[in-house]
């Protein structure tokens, strides 16, 4: 191999273009014989080989991200992953999630994003070349973008990231879908409300739920414990006007054998239909967002936070996590 001056210009001009370390883009300007292009080369076909190399790899490391636009009308959250912690909290790895995040708002979906420029190559590009650089196996393993009137993030400590619309922009929006956001990354959900809900879905859990409570209940019962409650329904979209009415119905019965005066009976069945209600909605307070106890205030479900800053609605949310 000939001699090749390499000058100090040159590797940080081709370390800017790649991330590549010092080393290896002395040695690919060596081995390109000065060919900035050539160079560049050299090291994408590098990181295409360790990729290969690394692809049956678990990457369930890395850092979730989130970006919102200027006006606060589109949000994106995207997870790039590599393979261990090590990697996932350098500060180079980080930045460059932020990189993708700010190229990811502009795209519509996941197959758009992994197509679309960065720096003179596709995304996809960039993380077989950056894969070469770092050594790991990197890939993008969640993309969720919303659009509404209002959008809002949070992100907790790199590892979950969540997004919230707004349908409406009202005082302290930002307040408002951060701690919704917020909610949305402690607590996860499927669906805004109860309605969303597929009434099979509903049934079968039902019907599983149910099984492993017996199930539980026949070793408690062999250990002389107390049993646990089996409930009936486990949503609000089980819970029919006659459903509710028997249950009342049913609560007066309770309290009439008990010897409670009837004068006192509408201040004590609120508080038996709210109970009765809770018992039987467990699956709404899991799943559903707007059913929650929001976590600032356990006096509140989310719907409720919401409705305190006025006429206005959670129309959307999506949330990304590593692994």
């Amino acid at each position: 191999m000939e001699t090749v001056k390499i000058s100090a210009a040159d590797v940080k001009k081709l370390r800017e273009a790649t991330g590549a370390g010092m080393m290896d883009c002395k040695k690919a300007l060596v081995e390109a014989v000065g060919d900035f292009d050539k160079a560049v080369d050299i090291l994408r076909k590098k990181g295409q080989k360790i990729a290969a190399k690394r692809a049956d790899r678990e990457s369930t490391e890395g850092v979730a991200v989130t970006k919102i636009n200027a006006d606060n009308t589109a949000g994106v959250a995207i997870v790039l992953a590599c393979e261990t912690d090590f990697v996932g909290k350098n500060d180079a790895f980080v930045a460059l999630g932020s990189q993708f995040a700010e190229i990811a708002l502009n795209c519509a979906d996941k197959e758009a994003f992994l197509n679309a420029d960065f720096g003179g190559m596709t995304v996809a590009e960039k993380l077989i070349e950056q894969t070469g650089v770092i050594g790991e196996k990197l890939e993008i393993t969640a993309f969720e973008k919303i659009e509404a009137a209002y959008v809002g993030a949070y992100t907790h400590i790199g590892k979950i990231a969540a997004l919230v619309g707004l349908s409406a922009v009202v005082d302290n929006a930002e307040v408002l879908s951060k701690d919704v956001a917020m909610q949305v990354a402690s607590m996860g959900a499927s669906t805004l409300s109860y309605k969303d809900f597929d009434p099979s879905y509903v049934a079968a859990e039902t019907e599983a739920r149910i099984a492993v409570i017996e199930k539980d209940n026949i070793e408690l019962g062999r250990l002389g414990k107390t049993l646990k409650n089996v409930p009936q329904y486990i949503s609000m979209s089980q819970l029919s006007e006659e459903v509710l009415a028997k249950a009342e119905e049913a609560a007066k019965a309770q309290l009439a054998a008990e010897g409670k005066p009837e004068k006192i009976w509408d201040r004590i069945l609120p508080g038996k239909m709210e109970r009765f209600v809770a018992d039987n909605t467990t699956l709404d307070m899991e799943q559903c967002l707007l059913d929650q106890t929001f976590i600032k205030d356990e006096k509140k479900n989310v719907a409720q936070y919401v409705k305190t800053y006025g006429d206005i609605e959670v129309s959307t949310f999506k949330r990304v996590t590593l692994g």
